[in-house]
C-alpha cells in the first residue's frame, strides 16, 4: 500500500466491471459474501482459477490481499496496524520484527478468511511485495536480528549528516549527485539513514566492520526473512526501491562504486538488485510463528509502493500519471524508457522493470511528506476528531476555511522546495475560526501541495495533464476529491477500488516468468467503474486561494534556520535564545516580586 494508512474497500464492496472512458483499468472488488455462499451451493469449492497474493507493507499498517489473476477481483484481505515510535522530535522509527510479524499475521488471517469462503488457498500461485520505500533497516546475517529499529522515510535525524555531506560537495550543491541518482541530497533517502546508523549505533558499526551486517529497505528485509532468513534467505531488492537509496545509478541500473564511496558505504552489505517481476525465492514460513499456509509459494514481484500504484493504475504509456494519497502524497508521471531530469525540484526515479529482459521505465515524481498524516495529527495531537473519517463531515459543515491556511510542514517541505528547515504553520486565524475551518484547511493543504507539484511537473514534462488519476485511502473522502478538482482546474478520476498499490504488486508477481498467470496485454485487462470529479469553481477563485496558500508557505520557510545551543548534556537550554532568556528571567523576577508584595500586605 501507500506510505501511510489508507482504508481498504471492505470485502463485499460492489463489483466494478463497466468500461468507462478515461478510467484506469482492471480493478474489481469481491462480490457480497452472501452471494459467494449462494454460489457454493452448487459446488464444494469455488473454481476461481489462479490467485495471486500481495504483501502491502505501509508506514502505519500492513496488509495481505488476494486477487483473482483472471479478473483482478479482490477476494479477501487482512490488515494490521504498525506502531510508529517517536523517541525524539523529528525521529520516526518502527520495529522490524513487528513489521515481519504483522506480515505473517496478515497472511494467516487472510488464508483463514479464504477458507471460510470455501476458496482453495492452494490456488495462490505467487506473492508480490510492495513497501514503504526509503525506510532503512540493518540486520545481522548470522543471528537474523535487526541491529536497530527501522528508520522511517520521513525521519529528520539525518539533517546534520546531510549538511556535512553537502558541505563537502563542490559549490555546496545539494543536486551534486542528481545526474546519477535523479535525487537531491536529502534526509529522505536511504543512504543518509544508513550513514547515520553506521556513525551512531555501535552494533551497526561493529557488524559492518566484521562483515555481519546486511542493509536493505523494507522489501529486502521481508524477502530475506520470508525466504529462509539466516537459513538461506535471499538478500535482494528491485530497481524501484534501489533507486531511492542514492547509492544506485539509475542509468546503469547497478550499485555505483563512486556513490558508495561518497557515502562511505561498503558495497558488500547491499542487496542484489533484481527486476520488479521475477522469481526471487520460495516462501519458507517460520514454524515458530505457527505460520505456514503459503510455504513453497514463489515471491515473484517487488515494487516500491508508488511504483506499484503506477502499475496498478495501468499508467504504462508516456505522459500517464497517478497521485496516491496516504501518509504522504506522491504524484508519478511515466516518462517511458528515458529518464527526464527535472529543473523544478522533482525527482527522477525508476518506475518499474517488469522482467529481467524487459526495459526499465522511468518517472518524474513529486513527493509530499504530509498528506493523510495531517488528519492523524488532528486526531491524535489536537483531538479535533475521534476518527479519520470525521474530517469530511466537519469540513463539509462550513465548506470553506474562512481565510485560514494550513502548511503541514511537520518534516520540512519536500518537492518542489526540498527545504528541511520549514515547519508547520496555521495562519489567517480570527475569533470566528473554529475546528470545522481547521478541518477544511487541512484538506485544502493536501490539494494545494498536489497543485504545486502538478504545476512544475507540467513544465518539466512538456505535456500538461488533462485529468489526474488518483488512488489511496484518502480518496474515499469525496469532499477532498472535489476540492482537488477545484484547485487543479482539471477532472480527478478515481477507480472504484482505490487500493491499486497492492494490485500493482500482484500484477508484477503474477506476470513473472515461471509464474505467468496474469496477462499484462492491454486487451486482456478488465476496465473498471470510475468516479469522476469535475471542477466546480471558477479558475479565478482557485488562483486566488492558491496564491494565498503560497504566501503561507513562505511564512513557514527557514523556521529552523539555526541550531539551538545545548546545555552540555544534549538538552536544549531555554536560554539558548538571548531574547527568550531575558523574557523568561524577567517574568520570573516579576512573579517573585508580586508574591513578595502580596505577602507584605497580608
Amino acid at each position: 500500500m501507500v506510505k501511510g494508512e489508507a482504508g481498504l474497500c471492505p470485502e463485499g464492496a460492489g463489483s466494478g466491471r463497466i468500461k468507462t472512458a478515461g478510467c484506469p483499468a482492471q480493478v474489481t472488488t469481491t462480490p457480497d459474501k452472501a452471494l459467494v455462499h449462494s454460489r457454493m451451493a452448487a459446488s464444494d469449492r469455488i473454481m476461481l482459477g489462479p490467485l495471486v497474493g500481495a504483501i502491502d507493507q505501509g508506514t502505519s499498517s500492513t496488509r495481505f490481499l488476494v486477487f483473482n489473476a483472471k479478473t483482478a477481483e479482490l477476494l479477501s484481505h487482512h490488515q494490521v496496524e504498525i506502531k510508529q515510535n517517536f523517541p525524539k522530535e523529528g525521529w520516526v522509527e518502527a520495529d522490524p520484527k513487528e513489521i515481519l510479524q504483522s506480515v505473517y499475521e496478515c497472511m494467516e488471517r487472510t488464508c483463514e478468511k479464504l477458507s471460510q469462503l470455501n476458496i482453495d488457498i492452494s490456488n495462490i500461485k505467487a506473492i508480490g511485495v510492495t513497501n514503504q520505500r526509503e525506510t532503512t533497516i540493518v540486520w545481522d546475517k548470522e543471528t537474523g536480528e535487526p541491529l536497530y529499529n527501522a528508520i522511517v522515510w520521513l525521519d529528520l535525524r539525518t539533517q546534520s549528516t546531510v549538511e556535512r555531506l553537502i558541505n563537502k560537495t563542490p559549490g555546496r550543491n545539494k543536486n551534486h549527485l542528481k545526474n546519477k541518482t535523479g535525487l537531491p541530497i536529502s534526509t529522505y533517502f536511504s543512504a543518509v539513514k544508513l550513514r547515520w546508523l553506521m556513525d551512531n549505533v555501535e552494533e551497526v558499526h561493529s557488524a559492518v566492520l566484521s562483515g555481519r551486517a546486511m542493509f536493505g529497505t523494507v522489501d529486502s528485509w521481508l524477502i530475506w526473512c520470508l525466504t529462509g532468513g539466516r537459513q538461506g534467505g535471499v538478500h535482494c531488492t528491485d530497481v524501484t526501491n534501489a533507486s531511492r537509496t542514492m547509492l544506485f545509478n539509475i542509468h546503469t541500473l547497478e550499485w555505483d562504486p563512486d556513490l558508495c564511496k561518497y557515502f562511505d558505504v561498503p558495497m558488500d552489505i547491499l542487496p542484489k538488485v533484481r527486476s520488479s517481476s521475477e522469481i526471487y525465492g520460495l516462501m519458507k514460513i517460520s514454524s515458530s510463528l505457527k505460520s505456514g499456509s503459503l510455504s513453497g509459494v514463489p515471491i515473484s514481484g517487488c515494487l516500491g509502493d508508488q511504483s506499484a500504484a503506477l502499475v496498478g493504475q495501468m499508467c504504462f504509456q508516456d505522459g500517464q500519471a497517478k497521485n496516491t494519497y496516504g501518509t504522504g502524497c506522491f504524484l508519478l508521471n511515466n516518462t517511458g524508457q528515458k529518464p527526464v531530469m527535472s529543473d523544478h525540484g522533482l525527482l527522477t526515479t525508476v518506475a518499474y522493470k517488469l522482467g529481467r529482459d524487459k526495459p526499465a521505465c522511468y518517472a518524474l515524481e513529486g513527493s509530499v511528506a504530509i498528506a493523510g498524516a495531517v488528519v492523524q495529527w488532528l486526531r491524535d495531537n489536537l483531538g479535533i476528531i475521534q476518527s479519520s473519517g470525521e474530517i469530511e463531515k466537519l469540513a463539509a459543515k462550513v465548506g470553506t476555511s474562512y481565510g485560514c491556511y494550513f502548511v503541514p510542514a511537520f518534516s520540512g517541505l519536500y518537492a518542489p522546495y526540498w527545504e528541511p528547515s520549514a515547519r508547520g504553520i496555521i495562519c489567517g486565524l480570527t475569533q470566528f475560526t473554529n475546528r470545522n475551518h481547521l478541518a477544511f484547511a487541512a484538506l485544502e493543504a493536501v490539494c494545494f501541495q498536489t497543485r504545486e507539484i502538478l504545476d512544475v511537473m507540467n513544465q518539466d514534462s512538456g505535456m500538461p495533464l488533462t485529468q489526474l488519476q488518483v488512488d489511496g485511502g484518502m480518496t474515499a473522502n469525496k469532499l477532498l476529491m472535489q476540492l482537488q478538482a477545484d484547485i487543479l482546474c482539471i477532472p480527478v478520476v478515481k477507480p472504484s477500488m482505490p487500493e491499486t498499490t497492492a494490485l500493482g504488486a500482484a500484477m508484477a508477481a503474477g506476470s513473472a516468468e515461471g509464474v505467468s498467470v496474469w496477462s499484462l496485454v492491454p486487451e486482456d485487462l478488465t476496465a473498471v467503474t470510475c468516479e469522476r470529479f469535475e471542477p466546480q469553481i471558477n479558475p479565478e477563485e482557485s488562483e486566488y486561494r492558491y496564491a494565498r496558500w503560497k504566501k503561507a508557505v513562505q511564512k513557514a520557510m527557514d523556521w529552523e534556520s539555526t541550531e539551538p545551543l545545548s546545555d552540555g548534556n544534549g538538552e536544549t537550554s531555554i536560554f539558548s535564545s538571548l531574547p527568550l532568556g531575558f523574557y523568561i528571567l524577567g517574568s520570573m523576577l516579576m512573579l517573585i516580586g508580586a508574591k513578595s508584595i502580596a505577602g507584605y500586605h497580608k
